[in-house]
């Protein structure tokens, strides 16, 4: 019976799609991930379910869209009894399950290292049978607290290093298994905090020395940006992003460090390497600073919800090619199934599809140009083809749309010109029938006031009386967004569109 393959699953925390060198930064220094990439597949139109961390994990691990596992908003509440933490531990997604689930299943060793952010981090979950885990979200990297064998522990080591030699121990053992693993690295890098006391010294001097950022913009601070990560000078900018281009360098050189593993264990050839991060991010882009909460409205921008997403398995994933296609984490369920040769449960709540085909050089059935992806984030929903992106919020608006093939960058929101009325009306409609398949009425963001502060509580529990995200729906939260429509991005990135900017639409 020939062997299934290993699966390395690498997820980064904060990354946008556009800090990779192979993806054209010529700033920031990625060599081993250039490498990766070269080795095999790396995928240009890659986006998350939702732009900000905890939606984004639980729908890789589910298959699911937010507005049916339930998770809207970054963890703040329930993920350990540590201080300075909300509630008892949560587990956010206990009866729904996982792909890892199904792999254990099937003979599969499932092994968990670094942020889970999906609740209880002390207790494994989701067939993982190895588990070491960040006690919360995020926060410093030296002295995180971290789950090892259920015992808290505050690591005086950079995390990222502690996490790499956590999983190169596991691989160790993995020596002569007759058992195929499932490996599950997820970083905190490169998510804040920035500032110098957070990173390796000599790169952060580095980068704030000898680079000139031309790779990021600086533009005039976005409207909407919220004022925890306003920057006011370009010294403030220039610290956050060299301590951003520091963390990713870090993490470059640990997952440098798990390759060589893997290739002085003999087991290279056998392993499936996948690189992608939960989000995207905006440091500067769009004059914002943060990814989908990075502004109240929360935003839909690509810089937000576009991520690296590179795949590399010596002799069977073709090397050196650029996949166009559009494609979702809403697809990785399926596809790292068929890649293990498992069968994925039965049920049509899931709308993702396998490219497993594209990693051998196969076509896929359908041509990817007529297929779309859909994110959400609490009540902003996009509905996204090649060549348009249209956004709504719920109840209240103000809504966008772009001509991306036009104005790659959304600059220009022409959602307020009248002969976009019939594209705008064909879109939604798209959007309506997509989310209304796949959502669980109890669980549709499009109702619930999420407004990018984090989640403390299970949604869809009728009768609690109890709000998860921190604050009611109360009647200055339309206000604040009306007080925001006028003062619109294309008002300071470019021109208005003919007709002026879009007006709210109730």
């Amino acid at each position: 019976m020939k062997r299934r393959p290993n699966i390395l699953f690498i997820l980064s925390d904060d990354q946008g799609a556009w800090a990779l060198g192979c993806a054209g930064n010529a700033e920031l220094r990625t060599p081993h991930l250039d490498r990766l990439a070269a080795s095999g597949m790396r995928f240009d139109n890659f986006f998350c379910a939702s732009p900000v961390c905890s939606p984004a994990r639980a729908t890789i691990l589910t298959g699911t869209i937010p507005s049916r596992h339930g998770v809207h908003d970054w963890i703040s509440g329930g993920n350990a009894r540590i201080k300075g933490e909300r509630g008892a531990p949560i587990e956010y997604l206990a009866g729904q399950e996982g792909y890892t689930e199904i792999l254990a299943r099937h003979g599969y060793r499932c092994a968990f290292f670094g942020k889970w952010h999906l609740g209880h981090a002390a207790r494994p979950q989701k067939g993982f049978s190895e588990w070491f885990t960040h006690a919360r979200g995020g926060g410093p990297y030296y002295g995180a607290p971290l789950f090892r064998n259920g015992r808290l522990v505050h690591e005086p080591r950079y995390v990222t290093e502690v996490i790499t030699d956590e999983v190169l121990a596991f691989l160790e053992r993995q020596k002569g298994s007759v058992h195929p693993f499932h490996l599950n690295v997820h970083y905190t890098a490169p998510h804040s905090p920035w500032n110098r006391a957070n990173h390796p010294a000599a790169l952060y001097d580095d980068y704030l020395a000898n680079c000139d950022f031309h790779s990021v913009p600086w533009l005039p601070t976005h409207p909407w940006q919220i004022a925890s990560l306003h920057w006011t000078d370009d010294v403030k900018r220039r610290e956050d992003l060299s301590g951003y281009y520091a963390a990713v360098t870090a993490m470059d050189a640990q997952i440098g460090r798990l390759l060589s593993a893997l290739e002085r264990l003999g087991m290279r050839e056998d392993t499936l390497v996948v690189m992608t991060s939960d989000n995207g991010m905006n440091m500067g882009h769009h004059g914002i600073v943060g990814k989908g909460n990075g502004t109240f409205p929360m935003n839909m921008y690509d810089t937000s919800v576009k991520v690296p997403f590179l795949v590399s398995w010596p002799g069977r994933v073709p090397a050196g090619k650029v996949e166009k296609g559009l494609w979702s984490q809403l697809d990785l369920f399926p596809t790292l199934l068929e890649i293990a040769g498992v069968p994925a449960s039965a049920g049509d709540h899931r709308p993702g599809r396998s490219f497993a085909p594209l990693l051998t050089g196969q076509p896929v059935k359908k041509p990817r140009e007529f297929i779309v992806v859909a994110a959400e984030y609490g009540p902003v929903r996009m509905w996204r083809t090649c060549d348009w992106k249209y956004v709504h919020r719920y109840p209240y608006g103000p809504h966008e749309l772009y001509h991306l093939r036009d104005d790659p960058d959304e600059r220009y929101n022409r959602a307020g010109e009248k002969g976009m009325i019939r594209r705008i009306r064909e879109m939604k409609a798209h959007l309506d029938e997509w989310f209304d398949r796949y959502a669980d009425p109890c669980k549709d963001g499009a109702r619930l006031p999420v407004t990018g502060r984090g989640q403390a509580g299970l949604v869809g529990f009728a009768g609690r009386g109890r709000n998860p995200f921190g604050e009611s729906w109360n009647p200055a939260f339309p206000e604040r967004v009306r007080a925001a429509g006028p003062t619109w991005a294309p008002a300071f990135e470019g021109s208005p569109s003919p007709d002026g900017n879009a007006p709210v639409q109730k």
